[in-house]
């Protein structure tokens, strides 16, 4: 009996160092992750060690989807995923994680978006392989 309560209180240590480790490689995440919006593009720096700078014009944006974990709904943060017609992620999606107030940051995205497009005269045009979408 005793050893078989030896080894559940080994198991459970094992599992608790883990959940250490995951959480303190998340953290190290968000630290070195930021994201700042001017009135022309949108600026996301990330990595602590191996640093990661990407850019994107806010005029190129097409749209923002907002996507929650059940942890991140309990943190009251979002991940946005944005589309963009911006050669450097067409076919991929340009994704920050762990948005404080997400909801309001897409909106508050959304306005500066469309403001940038009025600036360059630009609207948005789909094509599908018959033409316009």
């Amino acid at each position: 009996m005793v050893g078989s309560l030896a080894g559940w209180g080994t198991l459970l240590l094992c599992l608790v160092g883990v959940g250490l480790v995951i959480v303190a490689a998340r953290w190290l995440q968000n630290l070195g992750a930021s994201f700042v919006v001017t009135d022309q593009r949108l600026i996301v720096r990330r990595g602590v060690f191996l640093k990661t700078i990407d850019e994107i014009e806010l005029y190129r944006i097409k749209d923002v989807r907002i996507g929650y974990s059940l942890l991140n709904q309990l943190a009251g943060i979002g991940t946005l995923t944005l589309t963009s017609s911006d050669p450097t992620t067409v076919g991929a999606a340009f994704t920050i994680r762990d948005v404080p107030d997400a909801i309001a940051r897409r909106e508050e995205l959304r306005d500066l978006v469309e403001a940038a497009r009025r600036r360059r005269g630009v609207r948005e045009m789909d094509f599908d392989s018959g033409g316009l979408a």
